[in-house]
């Protein structure tokens, strides 16, 4: 390697690691594109409408499937393609109408297959569909390219009868392209807004998911993770998400960032549909052994730990040295903190993961070995007419310049492509080890049974930025001394929920509760008590622009 390639590689090392460590995600200084002045916008029926409300609805009489899917599809065309445009949902699926009517007659004929019968949900388009719809993660590059079969996720979906309503926009190949994207920008779905300040960003890879949500586009969405594209949205969007412990959903048919930390969970407005969504997800993937370790861990119904007095006696620890985004994020915390001892929460305070931050060079080296490997296995196993390598996919991109990289280039992708080897190597293996000790042995694991504790909390992040499509996603100074939350149940491959926690100036904050492998219904008792405790979430007023302005 020559000095100047070496020395472009220990610059990328510095930015990813301060990306993956701070936040992937930081804050813009300027965004350059037309901002609409929304009217009045008009009512809509299923604004903030839980998946129990709807299923009542189409119990009684009152709704249908169709009616239900009807009135998302109109309501994403007055407020997602038009009005204030968050352009969070790349595709729409034609045959949407046609299996609703299918639920519809399912449940005439007394067969009603669970609580997501009939129930419409956005997919992240980087879950495969064997349907009209396209599975691209964002790029030119698949649009053509003929998917074989559903993701394990997806099947399980149709199983348990939900509609999948189309594909929502999401950072080209999960924000792993380029060192300087943006997040919410792909080539194929153009730059996703944040439905409360239609300036800020929607957060993450998952920012479709995240902001069609938020915006009442769709009642839940599916997101994926490789470190806080589900949490991170979720915050920056007044949302809840659920990023599970690796193993428990199947990832087969999701186009991969890296294996050892890609994951599939859901997004929703409350903890309820979360976990609704939650059940129908888990299972013994054929096609993915990781799962196999989830036998006999696994539940089909993650709605029975909704306990709304599931604080009581729950021992929490605070992860302060996570704290310092921002003082008004901190007050907010502390001030959710104040509620859950008066929900009878016995609070450790503090109750720091000793290990934060230092285990972001071994996530790098992970992420430049394994997305070279998987994406070239997930290519030749999806299809032979189309890119069947990492490099395959740079020429690409060089080939479609102007549609494919107008803003931001693909340093991560030839990094990846150069720095990537066998996944036999003693570095990557050294890596894994490395990240997995750190994260998890001497991290979580070691916080948890320190302090005796059910869960840890800390802010998910702070006040998102605006959009920069000339900079891209980058930090405050303020940010470069912090670390963030997601990383570290991330790289341990632990669970981790957000929850809306309130808004600074309007910006939406999330608090997250983590905690060790398998600890999903702790967590889930945890977070949904503190929901039903604050309720602090509420609708978006689609902000053209930023009230502090």
């Amino acid at each position: 390697m020559n000095h100047d390639t070496e020395k472009q590689h220990k610059n990328f090392r510095r930015r990813l690691r301060d990306l993956l460590r701070y936040g992937v995600l930081g804050i813009a200084v300027a965004l350059t594109f037309t901002v609409f002045s929304p009217p009045a916008l008009k009512a809509f029926e299923l604004e903030e409408v839980t998946i129990a409300q709807l299923q009542e609805g189409m119990r009684i009489g009152k709704y249908t499937a169709r009616s239900i899917v009807e009135m998302y599809l109109k309501r994403i065309e007055e407020i997602d393609k038009k009005g204030p445009a968050i352009n969070s949902v790349l595709e729409m699926n034609p045959d949407a109408l046609a299996i609703a009517d299918q639920r519809d007659q399912e449940r005439r004929e007394g067969k009603v297959r669970g609580p997501l019968h009939g129930i419409p949900i956005l997919l992240k388009d980087n879950i495969d569909t064997a349907d009209q719809l396209h599975t691209t993660a964002g790029s030119y590059a698949l649009e053509d390219v003929p998917v074989k079969q559903d993701a394990f996720v997806a099947q399980k979906l149709r199983e348990a009868g939900a509609i999948i309503l189309g594909k929502a926009n999401m950072s080209e190949w999960a924000y792993f392209r380029s060192t300087r994207a943006s997040s919410g920008w792909s080539a194929r779905g153009d730059q996703t807004k944040n439905p409360y300040i239609l300036t800020r960003s929607p957060c993450g890879s998952s920012s479709g998911s995240g902001a069609s949500v938020a915006a009442n586009l769709a009642p839940v969405a599916l997101g994926t993770e490789t470190d806080g594209s589900i949490v991170c949205p979720s915050a920056a969007n007044s949302i809840v998400g659920i990023k599970p412990t690796m193993g428990l959903v199947g990832r087969s048919g999701v186009v991969p960032g890296a294996h050892t930390q890609d994951v599939v969970g859901p997004m929703a407005r409350t903890v309820a549909d979360a976990a609704t969504v939650f059940g129908a997800l888990t299972g013994v993937d054929p096609r993915d052994p990781t799962t196999e370790v989830s036998r006999g861990k696994a539940s089909t119904d993650y709605t029975q730990f909704l306990d709304p007095n599931g604080l009581k006696g729950a021992r929490i620890g605070v992860a302060r040295n996570y704290f310092g985004y921002h003082e008004k994020v901190d007050a907010l915390i502390n001030q959710s903190i104040e509620v859950m001892k008066q929900q009878g929460a016995i609070i450790v305070d503090p109750a720091n993961i000793e290990t934060a931050g230092k285990f972001g060079q071994c996530e790098v080296t992970i992420f430049l070995y394994e997305l070279k490997a998987d994406l070239a296995k997930y290519l030749q196993e999806r299809s032979s007419t189309g890119p069947q390598t990492l490099r395959d996919l740079i020429l690409f991109n060089e080939q479609h310049r102007e549609k494919e990289m107008p803003y931001f280039e693909q340093e991560f992708f030839k990094l990846a492509e150069a720095k990537g080897g066998p996944l036999t190597d003693q570095a990557y293996l050294d890596a894994l080890r490395e990240c997995r000790r750190l994260a998890a042995t001497e991290g979580l694991d070691a916080t948890l049974k320190k302090y005796n504790l059910d869960a840890i909390v800390a802010p998910t992040l702070g006040p998102i930025m605006p959009i920069d499509l000339v900079l891209g996603d980058h930090l405050l100074p303020a940010w470069a001394t912090q670390h963030w939350a997601p990383s570290v149940a991330a790289a341990a491959g632990y669970p981790h929920i957000s929850v809306p926690a309130g808004y600074v100036f309007g910006v939406p904050v999330g608090i997250s509760f983590l905690g060790g492998a398998w600890s999903e219904p702790t967590l889930i008792k945890i977070a949904y008590a503190f929901e039903q405790a604050t309720k602090y979430r509420k609708p978006p007023q689609f902000l053209p622009t930023d009230p502090t302005h």
